[in-house]
């Protein structure tokens, strides 16, 4: 049974009711042995990622003491994905995409490798982070609209894309949990050092997967045009279709005022909260739980209906839980709060991709999952940046509330443009076979459709 054909209904006449909830069809992205070697060889690494990030912003923390320079780090790890992304897209449009996967994998471990030498050895200094964080940049501007376009040729049938997609963010969020709670034991016991190390090393499980996979090349595009004219012509298409446009201003006001709390944990931790390493990871933590409780209530969708409303309401949590975030004092409160964050920030992402990727044709398809890359990773060193400002000059606590009472608003905004995004998407939804079950039930409620 191909990936459309499990999203059709659950029951039928000569099957008879359901005893219980059917979820057969949660995983089935991991039918395709390419996908499958990815999440062993990703997840391994991905526990690497986190137990980084959270080492290098204790490490900045403890040299520096400043909040503003925790903004600076995220700044220049990030600005350089930023100005590459519109290249990146054109260029990996142009590449075999496991080679070049191949080849960031190999620089983002000969990065971390170098992170963990200067630090064990005690020679690491803040300028040395900076200057590492912006090569870790360069790589992650052709990493990612170059992973998020292998999916396809990982997943063949388009029916799964979203499960996949859906899967990774439990991978992610999985790796979010269990990353810092191993960062925080490690940093305690011998130092920030050993989890770079340890992420330096992980990503040779992620080149094994992709040296195992078996793939069907796509045709590449070749450079028939100018890189100008690529650019130029996958910008009109992200800035004139609305479905498309619509998605990507709200990644950006996520990624500048929703997601750089982020930034400020050391913080709270240590001045807010007035804890050590270990409440740092216990914020992360929670954090990490959140989006995987996310994460998994994807993985269990049938179909991509429903998912711009849940877009919205996801915008709304984040914003909802960044303003109590930073009123609170207490540590239950804040390990409360940071779940509901964590929630909405996945819901954004993971929805995000999946609707653009359902929609947008091939040919295209680099070239927009790097103005998605843009949005999400490149705007957030302008949102840290802002947030290390802001907390310097009006602290941290009322700097989530600014952002989080930001990001109100824009679920208001994308509410009001909600009804005619939706008339837009929904014949491309049933034209491509996507929504089966709703189009084969006329009796199906209006709101079920959206």
């Amino acid at each position: 049974m191909n990936g459309i054909e499990e999203l059709g209904p659950e029951s039928g006449p000569e099957r008879g009711p359901r005893r219980g909830p059917d979820l057969s069809h949660a995983w089935r992205a991991l039918r395709h042995r390419n996908f499958r070697l990815y999440v062993l060889g990703q997840g391994l690494s991905l526990i690497g990622t986190w137990m980084t990030r959270l080492a290098t912003a204790w490490l900045v923390y403890r040299l520096t003491h400043s909040a503003f320079l925790l903004g600076v780090v995220s700044f220049s790890g990030q600005i350089v994905t930023f100005v590459c992304g519109p290249f990146a897209g054109v260029l990996v449009e142009r590449m075999d995409r496991r080679r070049l996967l191949v080849a960031t994998q190999v620089a983002a471990a000969l990065q971390s490798l170098a992170l963990a030498a200067l630090t064990l050895s005690g020679r690491i200094t803040f300028w040395e982070i900076v200057a590492l964080s912006l090569a870790q940049g360069a790589v992650n501007a052709f990493d990612m609209p170059a992973r998020q376009s292998f999916l396809v040729q990982m997943v063949e049938s388009r029916g799964d894309l979203g499960n996949a997609i859906a899967i990774n963010s439990s991978m992610v969020n999985v790796a979010r949990l269990l990353g810092p709670a191993l960062a925080g034991a490690l940093i305690g016991a011998v130092g920030e050092g050993m989890c770079f190390l340890v992420d330096g090393l992980s990503y040779f499980a992620v080149i094994a997967s992709l040296l195992m996979m078996r793939i069907r090349p796509l045709e590449t595009r070749r450079a028939a045009t100018g890189m100008l004219e690529g650019i130029r012509e996958g910008w009109s298409y992200v800035t004139t279709f609305r479905p498309v446009r619509a998605i990507l201003l709200t990644i950006v006001l996520i990624s500048l005022m929703g997601q750089p709390f982020m930034v400020l944990m050391p913080v709270f931790a240590a001045q807010v909260l007035h804890g050590g390493a270990h409440t740092l990871a216990l914020l992360t933590g929670a954090a990490g739980a959140g989006a995987l409780v996310s994460a998994l209530s994807l993985v269990m969708r049938r179909s991509v209906a429903g998912l711009m409303r849940m877009l919205q309401i996801a915008v709304a949590l984040v914003g909802a839980a960044l303003i109590l975030f930073g009123l609170s004092r207490e540590l239950w409160l804040s390990l409360a709060l940071m779940p509901v964050a964590g929630f909405g920030l996945v819901q954004v992402m993971a929805v995000s991709n999946t609707i653009i990727q359902s929609v947008v044709p091939e040919d295209k398809r680099a070239r927009a999952m790097s103005y998605f890359t843009m949005a999400f990773f490149g705007m957030a060193p302008f949102g840290s940046l802002l947030a290390g400002t802001l907390a310097d000059w009006i602290g941290a606590p009322h700097t989530v509330m600014v952002t989080g009472a930001a990001c109100l608003v824009g679920a208001l905004w994308l509410a009001y443009h909600l009804p005619r995004i939706e008339a837009l998407i929904l014949p491309i939804y049933r034209e491509m076979g996507l929504l089966p079950a709703l189009e084969a039930d006329p009796t199906a409620p209006r709101g079920a459709r959206r």
